[in-house]
């Protein structure tokens, strides 16, 4: 027993003796750029190792205590291209290496992981694709997720809805708005699965902030394959996670609009090498840039997450919890002259709102005593809860397991004044007064009882009130199979959601003019009450329905190395995708009686309980297929084809539901949207110059063209060709960048079934031929910098028939920056000649333009806006 104590004390020893002799040595320098300007905050690490370290805000670097032994250097920072260098370290060795790094316009180095189940290069990736990492982000300084998207060409993107409730349009395909054909993605799985439900357009639940890493969205290629009725693309937030150095931002943003915004984002390591956090979220207030007369958007989001890492992989978790609220902000007056929008006397074209405090209450009876009440000033007000996890697993040398799973809880009360065409034109008194058989009319303001001046006119204003209760659970489950020339991925794609909703919608009678008062109503001669304080129909429509989905798809996404050069994709999914939904739309033209001597509960839609069922089925195959050929590590090309489709839209479902019931042909004449598309790119990058150039021809199959009113679906269907370029383009000269993003296309219906009021060769509706942002930026100083943003969008067609040209328009932003050590100021101004730009409008009863003179009922992009920014980094 002595002897092995002996023998125990004598190994541990010559352990301890061993390890405290074993050497060490160290590695200085600097990092720089081309232009000799010192780069912060740029990793430095040792490959295959946790040791590195990152440049401070002189571009020095440090890397202490590191054992003998050779090693490959990798220094790597967003923005440049990565670099590497043996080095081989002894005993008591102390080196100086400095670095300078070449820029990577357009980050084609960079490597992405959204559009491809491999990681890899930009410049090696067979698909059209834009990134954006987190300080382009903030250089950016978005107002909006719709906002931050602007900057991706090939996709038009509307705005002028305020943070929420905005359109998106792909590679020209004609929707009836929200985001229908493409998936915006958080952390590689859909924020909700479908993005164009009614009144829950995914950017309802999406906010930008600063713990975001980057935004990847490709547009077309292989977006069919990896997202299930996605065909224009995949828009993917990437947060940030944790690394063993803490790392802190904190940032204020105040506004002309009343905006106060705080900002905050924490990363470190809670076990080093092993257990990393990152957590952070805002908080924000403001009166919104068209001013309502309260607090217009208010709330904010926490978002954390942890990271193991293990011999064998990683398991990520994450949460996020939003309670935010927003305005939507919809039409308002406009005067057609020469055939061009200008500003409707006494209503601000630019910050002028049908929205207002004066009736932020509504509180309406209902049969048997009840009231119904809501809250304008609650606005869109989503409350979400979000739980996944990411789990990486390394079976083999050959075999890589991966599941991402998520699960969203939403509960949105949607409170929202609506004033489109549809619901009754600008009208004098008189011609209201007419509509209702009046001669005698009194017209008094409900605040104040005082009669109307003689010039004001009128106009009817809908409350829209929705309440959802949304939930999706979401799981994709892959096995990646690398086998040397070939990489093969296969995968399992799993989501069930459902959607429930109630709406009660009723009407005001409103003034035209900014911050609008209640009107009431009174026929002097009979004194029959034409509205109740200011409500002129009651409960008009009111809707208690359920849409459910279910998306089973298995796909395979294989990438296999022909030469050195030239790689070749291939992408296959099959999608068995079942809706089904039920519904009670009640039954119209009910009178109340509830209120004596009045018609405005004369119109009610009364839910019955008479429930409508129905099912839909999708069984769609969707495959792609792209040679890319590297030229060098600077150049490359491609060529793809795809076949995606898109499944009809919940709106559509209802009518013919009901017909379906009636024994008519109902839901078997609704389509699968289908889209083939062939992509030709170009990728060229060199120190000065970057280009990534892509030309697309789009042939869509089974587009609904015609707006759903009342229980009318879009049961009109027509192709669209589209053939088009778009191109991002960056560009230095000395200390000015150049910045251009643009696209060229031409969408075009053919072949229309149905009823053909329009004609062949028309240009789709909603969707510019032209549109382009051109962004210099120059840096006075080291630390100063300015820019300027000029974006131009062409005219296009409200409908289909092409009877009314929306104008071309264009804005101009401006802004500047300083760095002081570690904190940024930042101005940020846009729409600076506020300029009136309308992204839809209604014509005439005959959807003709409106004649000179006449007034239109229309939505407009926001006026000026200005924000100062102070952000630190610690």
């Amino acid at each position: 027993m002595k002897k092995l104590k002996k023998l125990l004390v004598i190994l541990f020893v010559l352990i301890q003796t061993a390890t405290f002799a074993q050497g060490t040595g160290t590695i200085t320098g600097t990092v720089q750029d081309l232009q000799g300007n010192p780069l912060p905050g740029v990793n430095v690490v040792l490959e295959n190792t946790t040791i590195g370290s990152s440049s401070d805000f002189e571009g020095n670097y440090s890397i202490l205590n590191i054992p003998e032994g050779q090693y490959t250097m990798i220094v790597k920072f967003i923005g440049y291209k990565t670099i590497t260098e043996n080095v081989s370290v002894s005993d008591g060795s102390s080196q100086k290496i400095d670095f300078v790094l070449e820029d990577d316009l357009l980050s084609l180095n960079e490597v992405v992981v959204t559009g491809a189940t491999n990681a890899k290069s930009k410049i090696e990736a067979s698909v059209a694709i834009t990134t954006m990492n987190a300080k382009a982000i903030e250089h950016a300084a978005p107002q909006s997720t719709a906002d931050l998207l602007q900057s991706i060409p090939g996709f038009v993107v509307e705005s002028s809805a305020g943070e929420v409730g905005n359109n998106l349009f792909a590679r020209g395909i004609p929707s009836a708005g929200a985001y229908e054909y493409v998936q915006i993605q958080e952390d590689g799985l859909p924020v909700f699965e479908d993005g164009a439900l009614q009144f829950a357009n995914v950017d309802n639940f999406y906010r930008v902030d600063q713990t975001i890493d980057r935004m990847e969205a490709v547009r077309g290629g292989t977006a069919s394959i990896l997202a299930t009725g996605a065909p224009g693309g995949i828009i993917n937030f990437i947060s940030k996670t944790g690394q063993n150095e803490f790392k802190g931002l904190a940032k204020i943003t105040v506004g002309d609009y009343g905006l106060y915004r705080t900002d905050i984002n924490l990363s470190g390591a809670l076990i080093k090498d092993q257990l990393f956090f990152n957590v952070g979220g805002f908080y924000r207030v403001d009166d919104g840039i068209r001013d309502p007369d309260f607090d217009a958007n208010k709330g904010g989001q926490v978002k954390a997450n942890l990271m193991y890492r293990f011999d064998k992989g990683f398991l990520k978790v994450y949460h996020k919890k939003m309670d935010d609220r927003n305005i939507f902000y919809q039409s308002t007056p406009f005067v057609w002259r020469n055939g061009d929008a200008k500003e409707y006397p006494g209503f601000d074209a630019n910050f002028g709102t049908f929205t207002s405090r004066n009736f932020s209450k509504l509180k309406v009876p209902q049969g048997g005593g009840k009231y119904f009440e809501a809250d304008l000033e609650d606005g869109v007000h989503p409350v979400i809860d979000v739980t996944g996890s990411l789990f990486h697993y390394n079976v083999s040398d050959k075999v890589t397991l991966k599941n991402a799973m998520k699960v969203t809880n939403i509960d949105m009360d949607y409170n929202a004044i609506f004033a489109a065409h549809w619901m009754g034109d600008v009208s004098t008194q008189n011609q209201v007064a007419g509509g209702y058989g009046i001669t005698n009319p009194n017209f008094t303001y409900e605040d104040t009882g005082a009669a109307l001046e003689t010039g004001t006119e009128l106009k009817r204003a809908d409350y829209w009130f929705i309440r959802k209760e949304m939930k999706n659970f979401a799981n994709n489950l892959s096995f990646n199979f690398d086998l040397d020339k070939v990489n093969v991925t296969l995968g399992y794609y799993y989501s069930n959601w459902k959607s429930d909703q109630n709406w009660n919608w009723s009407s005001f009678l409103v003034s035209v003019s900014d911050n609008p008062r209640l009107v009431n109503l009174v026929d002097s001669d009979s004194g029959i009450e034409y509205t109740y304080h200011g409500i002129s129909a009651i409960s008009w429509l009111q809707r208690e329905s359920q849409i459910k989905g279910e998306v089973r798809a298995f796909y395979m996404d294989t990438e296999i190395s022909l030469s050195d050069a030239l790689t070749a994709n291939i992408g296959l999914r099959y999608d068995d995708d079942k809706y089904s939904g039920v519904g009670d739309h009640g039954t119209w033209g009910n009178d109340l009686g509830v209120l004596p001597n009045n018609n405005a509960d004369n119109g009610a839609n009364i839910l019955t309980g008479n429930y409508t069922y129905w099912d839909y089925d999708v069984e769609e195959v969707s495959y792609s297929a792209a040679l890319n050929y590297k030229f060098n590590d600077n150049m490359a090309s491609y060529a793809r084809y795809s076949h995606g489709f898109r499944a009809p839209i919940e709106e559509s479902f209802y009518g013919p539901a009901i017909e379906n019931r009636l024994g008519s042909a109902g839901l078997n004449d609704l389509k699968v949207t289908k889209v083939n598309q062939a992509e030709l790119g170009f990728k060229y990058s060199s120190p000065n110059f970057a280009v990534f150039a892509n030309l697309f021809r789009m042939k869509m199959d089974n587009i609904a063209y015609m707006d759903i009113r009342g229980e009318t679906s879009e049961n009109k269907w027509a192709d669209v060709v589209n053939n088009g370029i778009e191109v991002e383009a960056l560009g230095k000269i000395g200390d000015l960048n150049l910045m251009l993003t643009g696209t060229l296309q031409n969408p075009e219906y053919e072949g229309f079934e149905g009823e053909n009021d329009v004609q062949n060769g028309n240009v789709a509706r909603r969707i510019p031929k032209f549109y382009f942002s051109f962004r210099p930026d120059y840096n006075i100083t080291e630390d100063l910098n300015v820019y300027v943003r000029y974006s131009y969008y062409g005219k296009k067609y409200q409908d289909e028939a092409n009877k009314f040209k929306l104008p071309s328009f264009a804005t101009t932003s401006a802004g500047a920056s300083y760095q002081l050590d570690n904190i940024r100021f930042a101005v940020d101004a846009t729409n600076i000649f506020n300029v009136i730009g309308l992204t839809e409008a209604d014509g005439r009863q005959d959807g003709e333009a409106p004649v000179d003179g006449e007034t239109f009922m229309g939505r407009s992009i926001l006026g000026r806006a200005v924000k100062f920014s102070a952000t630190i980094n610690f």
